[in-house]
C-alpha cells in the first residue's frame, strides 16, 4: 500500500471538495454584498395594487381573504407604517399601511448564481452534515498545506509569521466592527 503523505492527503481532499470550495466561494462573496445585489431574488415583474383596509381589520384572515387572486397568502408584517405581504411563488405585496396603495413584485432566483446561495443558507439536516464534514475538511486542507513547504519558503521559517499576520486581520475587524 503506497506511503499516505501531507502533499497526497492534501491534494485528494482538495480535489473532492472543489466543487463546494467554489460554490461557497462564490455565494459567500454574494452574501457579503446582499444589499447590494442579492440574485436569490430578482424582480421581473411588478405591476400596482391597490387593498382596501378598513380601520383595525387588518388581520391575518382579512389580508388571506383580500389578496386569493395574488396568490396563496403566507405571512404578512408591518413596519414604519409600511405593509409586506409574502405569497407563495415569490410574489410580495409592498404597500402602505394606511392607504393600501402599493405595487405586487414576481421574483425569481438568478439561475445557478442564486442556487448556490441556497446551498450556503440551507438547513437541511443532510446538509448541515456534509458542510460540517467539508468544515472539518477544510481545516485538514489547512493544516496539511501548512506542512508542504519546506526551507526558506516553510512554516518554521516565515509561514508562522504570515498566519499570524492573517489570523490578525479577522480579530481586528471582530474588536473594532462587532
Amino acid at each position: 500500500m503506497k506511503k499516505v503523505t501531507n502533499r497526497s492527503l492534501h491534494r485528494d481532499i482538495a480535489y473532492f471538495y472543489l466543487g463546494l470550495i467554489i460554490a461557497f466561494s462564490f455565494s459567500g462573496i454574494i452574501l457579503n454584498h446582499r444589499r447590494d445585489w442579492y440574485p436569490m431574488d430578482y424582480v421581473y415583474e411588478s405591476k400596482p395594487f391597490e387593498l382596501s383596509i378598513p380601520k383595525g381589520k387588518l388581520t391575518k384572515e382579512y389580508l388571506k381573504n383580500n389578496t386569493s387572486e395574488i396568490g396563496k397568502y403566507e405571512g404578512h408584517r408591518i413596519r414604519e407604517g409600511k405593509l409586506r405581504i409574502y405569497f407563495k411563488g415569490n410574489a410580495i405585496f409592498d404597500a402602505d399601511a394606511l392607504t393600501g396603495k402599493g405595487s405586487i413584485e414576481y421574483k425569481r432566483k438568478v439561475p445557478i448564481v442564486g442556487h448556490t446561495l441556497f446551498l450556503h443558507k440551507s438547513t437541511n439536516n443532510f446538509w448541515i452534515w456534509y458542510s460540517d464534514i467539508f468544515g472539518i475538511a477544510m481545516l485538514g486542507i489547512a493544516f496539511t498545506g501548512v506542512m508542504i513547504p519546506l526551507g526558506k519558503n516553510g512554516f518554521k521559517s516565515r509561514g508562522w509569521k504570515l498566519t499570524i499576520l492573517g489570523m490578525i486581520i479577522p480579530l481586528l475587524f471582530l474588536l473594532f466592527f462587532s
